[in-house]
């Protein structure tokens, strides 16, 4: 019985993927506390973080942003 489904990453994910996987390595001591806030909350609704900002990334780049 398979419970899960492969499915590949298009480029544009990827893409997307790597700008987060950046933000967070450049982030400050701050921004990093917030990453963590809306990792923790993703979390608690059986999501990952990364799923969440694939779906919504406007929202979540917009919301960190380097003063």
């Amino acid at each position: 019985m398979r419970i899960f489904s492969l499915k590949s990453m298009t480029p544009k994910e990827r893409e997307q993927l790597k700008k987060l996987d950046q933000l967070i390595l450049n982030a400050s001591s701050k921004e990093l506390k917030k990453v963590q806030e809306i990792d923790y909350l993703t979390q608690l609704e059986g999501l990952s973080l990364y799923d969440i900002y694939l779906d919504s990334s406007s929202l979540i780049s917009q919301s960190i942003k380097k003063p």
